[in-house]
């Protein structure tokens, strides 16, 4: 498998307009979710870790309650990847609607 490749800041700038409700901060794809309780907080964390595990790529991510914030960044390519693209796309499929 190939190691994933740094996207450069236009294309992530591009990217991002196509990606809701995520932003760039710090370096990373982040992006913060509020749920009605911590078990609807933690039953997303629990669909998250399934669909990362399976991509084999894995946010960094912090809980407060009903409170889940996501940052995402490729380790391996030292910055911004289409992996981080993809799982933020996969995530939004799972948060609940706005």
């Amino acid at each position: 498998m190939a190691r994933p490749t740094r996207l450069d800041d236009t294309r992530i700038k591009s990217e991002l307009q196509r990606l809701d409700g995520w932003e760039l901060k710090g370096g990373k794809l982040h992006r913060e979710f509020a749920f009605a309780d911590f078990v609807e907080a933690f039953r997303f964390m629990t669909a998250v870790a399934l669909v990362s595990e399976r991509m084999n790529h894995h946010p960094e991510w912090f809980n407060v309650y009903r409170t889940v914030i996501v940052d995402l960044r490729t380790h391996d390519a030292d910055g911004i990847s289409e992996l981080d693209f993809k799982l933020a796309g996969e995530i939004n499929k799972l948060a609940p609607s706005a």
